[in-house]
């Protein structure tokens, strides 16, 4: 007898235990990506957040579950023709809305058509340049319907290219590619996101609820055809830029993710298991106005670059990733094994050099007619995101000591920020950082083209401009590779357009009980398999 209540002791553990884990798995995980967000509308988005919450709501022709790996999302399968010009997606005939409607080949023509339709005015709209008449309709010089793209039927959709494209199953996964609903677009063209009765997508959460500046919050969706999969339940985005506030809110369980904490503290934070690393491709960076009277001077611009001790930055202040002396970062393959392998750093990081980096600037700056910062202005230096400012003074300080110059720091409002540096490029000096859309140098330099909506720096450079054009309308490796490291030799070696700090590997804050987030390298944080544990 003492055998059989034993194991009925044990069974009412077990049951008790596993109601304990569901309950968890039921609650609402608190997520921290930073304050308001100035769009979440996917053909307009061109943040990371931003893109963390349309990757939630908005299920793409191609996907990413628990890996870096493409996997069939919308589109159940897809036939790629002998050229690789002709590409034919297979919907799922189970795809739906979050209000239960068929998704269908036609919303994906819609949704396309939208983003490259000038009207729209779609800052990630260069995304879709290798599609047929891409710079034609985009630039109003052919009707959208040109653009192309067809439904041929309710689950089949044809895309025509302009020449074939290497990673283009990795593009049409990015969220500037996600299906938009037209009627629900057209209720309310501005503010169709913000509203929970027209934000309805075809992803594995509904958008349940959204108060500006407060918060943004999801509901698993049911009728996502791959729901049984997905373990979280609600998660609730708060919107906040307070390191502070998200470290107290960790501490306390109010909060159980955040990318914004005081990077000082990281040493505390991780003896206290609350530091996570994240998997990201991409390089944080200074971006530089060259339009500016001082800084047009590319011996000023690289004086500026050489006189960082990024060591320092990396090894005391970021206290993650590694220093940067180029732009792509590790990770992005060549040829043959990794990009930056090959081609070294252009700005040395050894830490035996830096003394010579610093006379070089010097050497550059007297040169440029500001021997020992004499004559030289104070520059506006901006940013928005209150973790960059450790790292804006320690190299003010460094400018001032190498350089003898001063320079002055604004700090913005995120949406203003982003009108101003990326929209209006209204600035002088400004803390950036990119992370790659997919793997190959092309996601990284090919936004400093003259003709780029991207190009921050209003950079111009007929001979960088013709590298990344010829690596772009070709399938071979070696010649696409050998004019991108030719390339990044000019943007950043002989023209010094942009100063590089470090390659990511950032550090986050997680709660212990936080379980199976997964990081997609060259996107964004997914929550869809999250769960907490007691």
């Amino acid at each position: 007898m003492k055998k059989f209540y034993l194991i009925i002791f044990i069974l009412a553990l077990f049951i008790s235990c596993s109601k304990d884990n569901i309950s968890q798995k039921n609650s609402t995980i608190y997520v921290n990506l930073g304050s308001e967000p100035k769009t979440i509308d996917p053909a307009l988005n061109i943040t990371l957040q931003g893109s963390t919450y349309v990757t939630h709501l908005f299920e793409c022709l191609t996907t990413k579950y628990k890996d870096i790996e493409i996997q069939p999302g919308a589109a159940e399968s897809w036939d790629i023709s002998d050229d690789g010009l002709t590409y034919i997606f297979h919907l799922r005939t189970n795809g739906k809305w979050s209000d239960g409607k068929p998704l269908t080949a036609q919303d994906f023509e819609y949704s396309w058509k939208r983003v490259v339709d000038p009207q729209t005015a779609s800052e990630p709209s260069y995304l879709f340049e290798p599609i047929l008449n891409f710079s034609n309709v985009n630039g109003g010089y052919l009707p959208v319907d040109e653009f192309g793209i067809k439904a041929i039927d309710d689950y089949t959709l044809e895309v025509k290219l302009e020449y074939p494209t290497a990673y283009f199953l990795e593009l049409v996964n990015l969220p500037v590619f996600s299906p938009v609903r037209k009627d629900m677009v057209e209720k309310d063209p501005d503010n169709w996101t913000r509203n929970p009765a027209t934000c309805i997508g075809n992803g594995a959460f509904f958008l349940k609820e959204r108060k500006t500046d407060e918060s943004i919050t999801v509901v698993k969706n049911t009728n996502y055809w791959n729901a049984d999969t997905i373990v979280a339940q609600e998660i609730k985005f708060v919107l906040m830029d307070n390191p502070n506030s998200a470290v107290a809110g960790i501490k306390e369980g109010s909060l159980h993710f955040s990318d914004q904490f005081p990077y000082q503290d990281i040493d505390t934070l991780k003896a206290e298991g609350l530091i996570d690393t994240a998997t990201r491709i991409g390089t944080q960076y200074y971006a530089l106005n060259t339009t500016n009277a001082v800084l047009k001077d590319k011996r000023v611009r690289r004086a500026l670059s050489l006189a960082i001790d990024r060591n320092y930055i990396v090894d005391n202040v970021l206290k993650s990733g590694r220093p940067a002396g180029a732009l792509v970062p590790w990770g992005v393959t060549d040829v043959e094994g990794y990009f930056r392998d090959n081609a070294g750093e252009y700005i040395s990081t050894n830490k035996a050099d830096y003394q010579k980096n610093v006379e070089e600037a010097k050497r550059l700056m007297a040169e440029a007619g500001y021997p020992n910062g004499e004559g030289f202005p104070v520059l506006e230096f901006a940013l928005t995101f209150s973790n960059d400012i450790p790292m804006f003074e320690a190299v003010q300080n460094m400018w001032k000591v190498n350089l003898g110059i001063d320079v002055k720091l604004t700090q913005m409002e995120f949406a203003p920020f982003i009108h101003s540096f990326r929209t209006e490029r209204n600035y002088t000096m400004a803390s950036a950082s990119w992370t790659g859309s997919y793997n190959d140098p092309t996601t990284f330099l090919s936004m400093f083209v003259s003709y780029s909506y991207k190009n921050h720096s209003l950079f111009t450079n007929k001979e960088f401009d013709n590298a990344i054009i010829t690596a772009s309308k070709t399938i071979d490796q070696n010649i696409r590779m050998r004019e991108l490291h030719k390339a990044e030799k000019i943007l950043i070696e002989d023209e010094a357009v942009i100063i590089p700090i470090a390659y990511f590997e950032p550090a986050v804050l997680k709660s212990p009980r936080l379980k199976d987030v997964f990081y997609i390298p060259f996107a964004q944080y997914k929550f869809s398999y999250s769960y907490l544990e007691k």
